[in-house]
């Protein structure tokens, strides 16, 4: 297939993410950026096919009893747009367009935390790759203040082949246990239909509070370090998270969007999806809609060139939501992505256990 080729500079990137991130940018300025940012985007799409298969490869060296859970994606332009102007310890705004690492990104699910720290030691950390490892964050040992908590690994794109062009572009590497992943999944679910960024440290206190307490509660059944400034003893954390639950409703609200959901329609069914790798997934909140497109392999960039004019149809509308993501069928997207299908049974079914451990 053809892939899509860098058309500007470093100098022309970097100031098309000023123009994002600056408010006073005329109508005129931010279109230009736009296409700009588009074609930045949609370059990374080569060097993340490649480190997908490796991730997909490697990860079947760690989990042979089941199928693994392998996806990639590349970042909304208006998670990009927000990471652009997001200040960090009262500073100004002073992300680079050019410099951003998770533009382009691949993650494996394994079962357990033991799997995903081996997953990350033997085959990355101490493993063969050519490219060039820029960055590692073990959110597992030292969990983010929020809760998140994975395993993040950042490469610098690297090929003495045919791919030169791609050379320098930057790729991250999340690598989760199933747990994490159903907590993170959770977070993303509430977010969409609060209409509050939680994920972002930027939601109501009370739901960023029930969250890190849960991910403590999840990060000692699994063994590990738990959230700072978080309950340390398993009775007294349990017995928070209850009363926290109670005073958010969170199973009612999330058993009534699953609810909802059901009315969304799904066209998984659809035999024009049969061997289709990248997927383009339209939730659309006020019509009940879950649309899912889907595109082969020698697509992707038709499926890029969709997923940015839809982006930009419906940007600013928050009963909205689209977002492009490649897997080998629809079953692993469901996996991976379970906030689209409002599939929060397993997260509820471990909070059940929580709750219900210390009457």
């Amino acid at each position: 297939m053809v892939w899509e080729k860098l058309r500007h500079t470093k100098e022309e990137i970097n100031h098309a993410g000023r123009i994002l991130s600056d408010p006073a940018s005329s109508e005129e300025e931010i279109k230009g950026a736009i296409e700009i940012l588009d074609n930045w985007r949609a370059v990374h799409s080569y060097p993340l096919h490649v480190f997908q298969r490796t991730l997909l490869n490697k990860t079947k060296r760690v989990e042979k009893k089941s199928k693994p859970i392998v996806a990639q994606r590349l970042k909304r332009s208006s998670a990009i747009i927000y990471k652009l102007n997001r200040s960090y310890y009262g500073r100004k705004p002073s992300m680079k367009l050019y410099q951003m690492q998770d533009i382009g990104g691949c993650r494996s699910i394994l079962p357990t935390v033991a799997q995903a720290r081996r997953l990350v030691e033997e085959h990355y950390l101490r493993g063969d790759l050519k490219h060039k490892r820029v960055n590692y964050k073990d959110y597992v040992v030292l969990p983010k203040d929020d809760g998140y908590r994975s395993f993040h690994i950042v490469y610098e794109y690297r090929s003495d082949k045919g791919s030169k062009e791609y050379n320098g572009l930057l790729i991250e590497v999340q690598i989760r246990s199933k747990l994490q992943h159903l907590w993170a999944t959770a977070i993303e679910t509430v977010d969409f239909f609060t209409r509050q960024p939680i994920k972002t440290n930027e939601g109501p206190q009370e739901w960023t509070d029930f969250f890190r307490l849960v991910s403590s509660a999840f990060a000692m059944i699994e063994g590990c370090p738990i959230v700072p400034k978080t309950i340390s003893n398993e009775k007294e954390l349990y017995l928070e998270i209850k009363k926290k639950e109670k005073e958010l409703n969170v199973i009612s609200k999330l058993n009534s969007w699953a609810k909802a959901m059901k009315f969304f329609k799904e066209e998984d069914k659809d035999k024009k999806k049969k061997g289709s790798q990248f997927f383009l997934l339209e939730l659309d909140i006020l019509g009940e809609r879950l649309n899912i497109t889907g595109y082969p392999q020698e697509l992707e960039q038709a499926a890029i060139l969709d997923y940015s004019k839809l982006e930009k149809r419906h940007a600013g509308q928050k009963d909205y939501d689209v977002v492009l993501v490649g897997f080998d069928n629809l079953t692993d997207l469901k996996k991976a992505y379970p906030n689209y299908f409002i599939d929060t049974d397993e997260f509820l079914i471990h909070l059940k256990r929580i709750i219900s451990k210390y009457p």
